[in-house]
């Protein structure tokens, strides 16, 4: 019944022949079903035609918590874990969960009673309204105006072109009509102002999609999620105990017992030397001349530091 009802949510005609063979049961379990959920609430009408068939009425009002046991699991999940989101509706969480928890049968609510987990709380904390101004704009696709960090400055005017979350931290990616250029603004410094501006035509960005922007930016690059600068080097350590602090912007390759091939990336050549320089070992550079160049510079640097 559930899977029925999950096929009817889609915004369509479904012919019951059709949601038989896709449930894998009779017309006659179709036609029994559908009374079932019309029993509960749900406004499903019949189709007249040669097919016949089924359709969820347009604005009904769908009765809540009929949830089959993932759909349980995941939304305990879900509400436990939103002082980790980074948005400020902890309580809000809380009480659904409890909410939920009262309306289930019992044996979902021994379920999820049995999940409990703890995790780090999210000290950056975005304002829900804020998320939902900023999604709006994305979604209605009209100029944004907000204070960024202080409300002395003059207002930011930008075009949003999607809201991201990513380590932690919530951002709006943007098109700055002030600066001309595009732009990311953490949610948590920005202060939406009301009324929005007019609609836009939204512009190409200039990567695959928002994540590949952001995470770009973070490594210093414009439009790919790779480091600016990627240098290879031999160390003389084992691979195990190079490869569990290599990061996920290195690989390690085993050359023997008591040495590793090293490709690792930074936002200069001076930051790929700095991060194989913890490991206390010797080092070999492979290349490219770039990185043998920034080595040679930095010996010389420290060889005359007092």
């Amino acid at each position: 019944m559930l899977a029925l009802l999950s096929l009817l949510q889609t915004p369509r005609d479904w012919p019951g022949r059709v949601l038989a063979d896709r449930l894998d049961v009779t017309p006659r379990t179709v036609r029994r079903d559908v009374e079932r959920l019309r029993e509960l609430g749900y406004r499903i009408t019949a189709i007249k035609g040669p097919d016949g068939g089924y359709r969820l009425a347009a604005g009904s009002e769908l009765p809540p918590l009929l949830f089959d046991d993932a759909q349980a699991v995941a939304i305990a999940v879900a509400l436990q874990n939103v002082p980790a989101s980074g948005i400020d509706i902890d309580e809000g969480a809380a009480r659904a969960l409890a909410t939920v928890r009262q309306v289930m049968p019992s044996r979902l609510r021994h379920r999820i009673d049995g999940i409990r987990f703890s995790g780090a709380s999210n000290e950056t904390r975005v304002d829900p309204a804020v998320l939902e101004a900023a999604s709006a704009a994305v979604h209605d696709r009209v100029v944004l105006r907000f204070d960024y960090g202080s409300a002395e400055r003059p207002p930011r005017r930008t075009e949003p072109h999607a809201v991201v979350a990513r380590e932690g931290r919530w951002y709006l990616l943007a098109w700055d009509l002030d600066v001309d250029d595009w732009r990311t603004f953490r949610l948590d410094r920005t202060a939406p102002r009301i009324p929005t501006g007019p609609r836009f035509t939204p512009r190409p960005l200039p990567a695959a999609d928002a994540q590949t922007y952001l995470a770009a930016r973070a490594k210093g690059s414009d439009a790919e999620d790779r480091w600016p600068c990627v240098g290879e080097l031999v160390v003389e350590l084992p691979a195990r105990d190079v490869a569990r602090w290599a990061g996920s912007d290195g690989t390690v390759e085993a050359l023997d017992e008591r040495s590793c091939r090293v490709t690792v990336g930074s936002w200069s050549w001076v930051g790929i030397l700095a991060s194989i320089a913890r490991f206390d070992a010797p080092f070999t550079v492979v290349g490219p001349p770039a990185l043998a160049d920034a080595a040679r510079t930095l010996a010389e640097r420290f060889g005359t530091s007092s």
